[in-house]
């Protein structure tokens, strides 16, 4: 049975059936973030740079193939709706890709891994595109779809957390570990995963039947897009903040190894706080919302994550658990991130469709998936080309030169906080309020109104 409704409040299992499918998106891109470059750095012996410019340029595709499938999910027609054909035809490509990127074989190089992030993301690209448009259609209200979003980045916060749960579990009740054991692990899982909850979503959550497509060619849409004034501040600042949270994350490890000198194998504690945080503070930052806007709430939690980036300044060997209480509150603050830019998107959408008479949702969110994968291949070429400018040396069992050491804490502490206060200054022009969002969907039902036949 369907569970959804099109308009109105939804109800708590559909909710949950819907986004049920960021679980296994979350994680997959946790230990991308986190182990990846580690592992293939220190495991299969590529260089820092190499890994950098992989992550990069395996992203260059999305430029192209990304705003197409937001074109093509808005114009699809079947009877099972147009958003869920490509989400099931996204899972064989996702499983494929994560099998040949988590469980590589001995000897996988640069090519290697090239091709086959490849395929995942162009899985990744065929899923997020059409189910992140489909948010946006699932709730007119300016707080429901705050809900919505909500609920999704619970699910993807759970997914989080997995990722790091299932690796601790594994090792500290079956002994088994290493940075390579873990990527394995996690593939698997994802694997199982993948199709089970994007199966469950598409059983149990139907589309909103009647939302008309737009007839503007795809890169004439985006340079439409981009003259909306609100999209374009959301979409500046989002780029900002998730360069600096990718810059973060694939430096954790090292920075554990490196600097408070403790064994990666501790890396999930630290990474299950601030998960555990993130999925408790999101519906703090829900409920803020409600009372001072969705931007403000999102400012407050950037502001948040600058200030406490500093602290990786000042720690040093031995300071693993004095590192607790500044990740506890850094992962709260990132639940302002998991759940409001997603539901400002929806209101950015009615503002274009109350000034076009279309919807072009998919297209909006092709260029902000688009704007999401490149964010984080930058953000963390970034992080790992500092590390290589710095003269840091990431192999396994190196001793590192004090200069080298200095580099990794200036690109995990000054660098993400410089990049939130910027993000912070863009976002504080974002024009959109309740109000606001309220009088544009009148002026949307007043031209339906008119369109529809009597």
């Amino acid at each position: 049975m369907k569970t959804a409704e099109p308009s109105g409040s939804l109800t708590k299992s559909t909710l949950f059936y819907y986004g049920l499918s960021d679980l296994p998106v979350m994680l997959t891109i946790i230990p991308m973030a986190i182990w990846l470059s580690r592992f293939y750095t220190g495991d299969m012996g590529l260089s820092l740079a190499a890994v950098a410019n992989i992550l990069l340029f395996a992203r260059l595709f999305d430029v192209v193939t990304d705003p197409i499938m937001g074109y093509v999910s808005d114009h699809t027609r079947t009877r099972w709706g147009r958003r869920k054909p490509w989400m099931v035809i996204a899972v064989p490509f996702m499983m494929l890709g994560i099998y040949h990127v988590f469980l590589p074989p001995e000897g996988a190089g640069v090519w290697y891994l090239f091709w086959w992030l490849m395929v995942l993301w162009i899985g990744w690209t065929m899923l997020l595109i059409p189910y992140y448009a489909w948010a946006a259609e699932l709730s007119e209200d300016y707080d429901e779809r705050t809900r919505i979003t909500g609920w999704r980045a619970v699910m993807g916060s759970l997914g989080g957390i997995a990722a790091q749960v299932i690796p601790f579990v594994a090792l500290v009740v079956f002994s088994f570990g290493g940075t390579a054991n873990v990527m394995n692990l996690l593939g698997i899982s994802v694997m199982i995963l993948i199709p089970l909850c994007i199966g469950i979503t598409v059983w149990k959550v139907r589309e909103t039947p009647d939302v008309q497509p737009t007839s503007v060619p795809v890169f004439e849409g985006l340079r439409v897009m981009w003259g909306n004034q609100p999209f374009r501040l959301l979409v500046v600042g989002f780029i900002l903040s998730s360069v600096a949270m990718a810059v973060v994350m694939p430096l954790y490890i090292f920075y554990v190894e490196f600097i408070v000198e403790e064994s990666p194998a501790k890396v999930p504690y630290l990474v299950i706080i601030s998960s555990v945080a993130g999925f408790l503070g999101i519906p703090f930052w829900v409920w803020l919302s409600g009372h001072i806007d969705k931007h403000r709430a999102w400012m407050a939690g950037m502001l948040t994550l600058a200030l406490f980036s500093l602290v990786y300044l000042f720690l040093g060997p031995g300071d693993f658990w004095t590192m607790m209480p500044f990740i506890f509150l850094m992962g709260f603050a990132t639940g302002a991130f998991q759940a409001l830019p997603n539901s400002m998107k929806a209101d950015v959408i009615d503002l274009d469709t109350s000034v076009t008479g279309e919807n072009r949702a998919a297209l909006f969110f092709s260029a902000w998936s688009l704007v999401m994968k490149m964010a984080s291949s930058v953000g963390g070429w970034l992080a790992l080309q500092s590390l290589a400018w710095f003269g840091f040396d990431a192999a396994n069992g190196a001793q590192n030169t004090p200069e080298a050491l200095m580099g990794l804490r200036l690109t995990i502490g000054i660098l993400p906080a410089s990049l939130f206060v910027l993000a912070v200054i863009v976002v504080w022009r974002y024009p959109i309020t309740r109000e606001r969002q309220q009088r544009v969907r009148e002026q949307i039902r007043q031209q339906q109104s008119v369109t529809q036949p009597t």
